[in-house]
């Protein structure tokens, strides 16, 4: 016999199912319904008939309109924005098209999906809120939208209550939650497992302010078993709101949206109408359709600049790892207190260690010239390294005024003479509010030198004090510096910003950004061998990373007797890293005079592509491996690289993908069989074959090793 809390329990589910709107993507494989239980509204999706993400909630807390002079927000009183809802207006709409990236993956990115646009009534306020979902055959995004009306004009967010329930426990690659850094070690564990391994995922950083049982967004989530399925959760271009983390309900296999506050505690100041960030879900069973993923990128809106031919993809190398592995300063003096505009540098005792003088960097210049690049970055070239780092200094640099033994025009005549153009650096200290004080003068500067790019850093706590790297105010400045560098056609790649969510399709000069752990972590403390392998499952997702491989004198001691560091990587996983990790925005970032030791790896940097006309995922494993193939831009070039963990494998490559009919000549640089990342990480071999759409090869890739190949067509 049914007992009456069963029935109970039936009739609920019944009327919800009676009461949902059903949205299905194009192809049939998802549906997402969306459910007004007792006024609250919930969402869930399914795939082939299987829930997939059970009721989750939506809605705000918001603080009255009331209540805007104050110090602290956290205590002032604030209305929900959650419940007592009914729906007043439900619209239906589709879109399938093709749009054509200014520098991508492929040529064109395929943009199909259904879209449910449903206008809740919050009944106790007389207020209206609008959720549109839209659902791709690839997952789903959806975003809130608040329409211009009498009672909901200004007003403070308190809180997003949006939720991502699961059935089940997952297998999950996360980094611990923060509103200062992304800068953490990748951690794999259970979803169940998240907050007893928390606390030991948080390390020191330079500025951090961690979230306990938070974890930081794309998160790669698998359900494990006989039919496995992969997650990537994420959000889509976030403007004029804060970037988001995910705190962890461990037990229930939840998880929800912690914007990032600011100063006063408050997490987003709205002006209607207005619109949050897109929250994205791509699900599929294998682990290289999430890979191939273009969806963050679709729901990002295009571009609104009319000319974009300027935007150009641009391999570089940089006067950089000397400094980052202590062989080289960025200061140019023994001072340890300098005033722009005060102190008179010219006057100071040089400490004979500064990398960016003259001489220097005309070796860089040349040697760059000399193998074909498009440019040189040069950092600490500027006044005000002495004294800032660590300190809460508002004005330590102009981004305008040279060091003594940095002729700026002369080495500009000098690379442009050999065809190189130089990349400014402007680390703004964090100091976000001086940077946006000097833009102008700054962009100009690099326009009179012929500068066509800048990359940016953000090193430090923010200054206006309080504010956090991802809170919306430092979200309007990112997106500032990008549309105000467009306006002098400067392309940005900034470091230590917030991670990018599909925004380069908006603003294309953002060419790349770092916004994770990149090489330079190799020399501070390590990344681990599997990292690479987790990394275009989660950072990449949004967008290109200016990861700086190209490593090849991966022990330290070479440098410095007894020095124990080393980059966890074989010589040939090196190259394998300019295939598998995307960007447009390439740097061979080893010295000179380490690759003039491996001319012949070498090559492989100088022929490889930067933007491309198809992308083929072979196969992939968030944390084991992956493998990638890509077609040149406007050529019959394709490059193909593969990569492992700690564990050595083998793969065979398949060269289906090859227009049939026609001959390849393949160039492959593998690890030697004697290699191994920690034993024996130059040992290469490189030779060629003539491959075709029929030819498979079979290649053993060194623990934490890789392979490159260059295939072209045979004359």
């Amino acid at each position: 016999m049914i007992s009456k809390k069963t029935i109970t329990a039936l009739l609920i589910l019944f009327m919800e199912i009676v009461s949902a709107q059903s949205l299905k993507s194009p192809d049939g494989n998802f549906q997402m319904n969306f459910v007004l239980r007792d006024g609250i509204p919930y969402y869930n999706l399914s795939y082939k008939g299987e829930t997939i993400l059970e009721n989750s909630k939506l809605g705000f807390k918001i603080y009255k309109e009331t209540t805007y002079n104050f110090k602290d927000i956290t205590n002032q009183e604030s209305l929900d924005l959650a419940s007592d809802f009914e729906k007043v207006d439900e619209q239906r709409s589709t879109k399938n098209e093709n749009w054509k990236p200014v520098l991508g993956e492929k040529k064109f990115y395929k943009n199909h999906y259904n879209e449910l646009v449903i206008t809740l009534h919050n009944k106790a306020q007389d207020r209206n809120i609008i959720v549109r979902f839209r659902l791709f055959n690839d997952g789903l995004g959806f975003r809130y939208e608040f329409p211009q009306q009498k009672k909901l004009n200004y007003f403070i967010i308190k809180d997003e209550l949006t939720e991502f329930k699961f059935p089940t426990d997952m297998k999950a690659w996360w980094i611990a939650g923060d509103y200062d850094t992304e800068e953490y070690v990748p951690q794999t564990t259970k979803v169940s497992e998240i907050p007893s391994k928390w606390a030991s995922a948080v390390e020191q950083n330079a500025s951090q302010t961690p979230i306990k049982n938070g974890v930081q967004t794309p998160l790669m989530l698998k359900r494990e078993g006989k039919a496995p399925l992969y997650f990537n959760l994420a959000e889509a271009a976030v403007i004029n709101y804060p970037a988001s983390n995910l705190i962890v309900d461990a037990k229930n296999y939840k998880f929800t949206i912690d914007l990032t506050p600011d100063a006063q505690g408050a997490k987003g100041y709205i002006q209607t109408s207005a619109v949050t960030p897109w929250r994205t879900i791509i699900a599929a069973p294998r682990a290289e359709e999430v890979l191939a993923s273009k969806m963050i990128f679709n729901l990002n809106e295009p571009t609104k600049y009319q000319d974009t031919s300027w935007i150009k993809p641009t391999k570089y190398m940089g006067v950089w790892w000397e400094m980052i592995i202590g062989k080289s300063q960025w200061a140019y003096s023994t001072a340890d207190n300098v005033k722009i505009g005060e102190t008179d540098f010219t006057k100071l005792t040089p400490n004979g260690k500064h990398a960016a003088n003259n001489e220097r960097v005309k070796q860089y210049i040349d040697f760059a010239s000399a193998n074909g690049f498009d440019a040189l970055l040069v950092e600490g070239w500027d006044i005000g390294w002495e004294d800032w780092f660590g300190k809460s200094k508002e004005f330590v640099f102009d981004f305008l005024t040279p060091y003594p033994d940095f002729d700026i025009k002369m080495l500009n005549d000098y690379a442009h003479k050999k065809g190189i153009k130089l990349i400014m650096h402007h680390e703004t200290s964090g100091s976000a509010a001086n940077y946006e004080r000097w833009a102008d003068r700054a962009f100009g500067l690099m326009n009179k030198y012929g500068y066509d790019a800048v990359k940016t850093g953000y090193v430090g706590n923010i200054i206006p004090r309080g504010e956090h790297h991802y809170s919306q105010w430092m979200i309007n400045h990112y997106n500032r510096i990008a549309e105000k560098a467009a306006e002098y056609k400067v392309m940005v790649n900034s470091h230590e910003s917030v991670r990018p969510t599909g925004l380069s399709r908006t603003y294309p000069n953002w060419i790349a950004s770092e916004a994770a752990r990149g090489t330079e972590y190799e020399a501070f403390g390590g990344n681990n061998p599997d990292h690479q392998t987790i990394l275009p499952f989660t950072r990449f997702m949004g967008g290109a990373m200016d990861y700086t491989p190209g490593i090849f004198q991966t022990k330290l001691d070479y440098y410095f007797k007894g020095d124990k560091r080393f980059v966890k990587t074989t010589l040939a996983k090196q190259l394998a890293l300019y295939v598998v990790m995307y960007s447009p925005l390439q740097m061979a970032a080893d010295l000179p005079e380490n690759y003039a030791r491996h001319m012949d790896a070498f090559q492989f940097i100088k022929d490889v592509a930067l933007d491309w006309d198809d992308t083929k995922i072979l196969a992939a494993e968030p944390g084991d491996y992956i493998h990638i193939a890509r077609k040149a831009k406007g050529t019959d070039n394709w490059f193909v690289g593969g990569i492992t963990d700690e564990n050595a494998r083998t793969y065979i490559v398949d060269f289906s993908f090859l227009d049939k009919g026609k001959k390849y000549i393949a160039t492959i640089y593998e690890d030697s069989k004697d290699a191994d990342y920690i034993n024996n990480p130059q040992s290469y071999h490189i030779y060629k074959k003539e491959v075709d759409s029929h030819s498979k090869i079979k290649k053993r890739l060194a623990r934490s090793g890789g392979y490159a190949i260059s295939v072209v067509p045979k004359k």
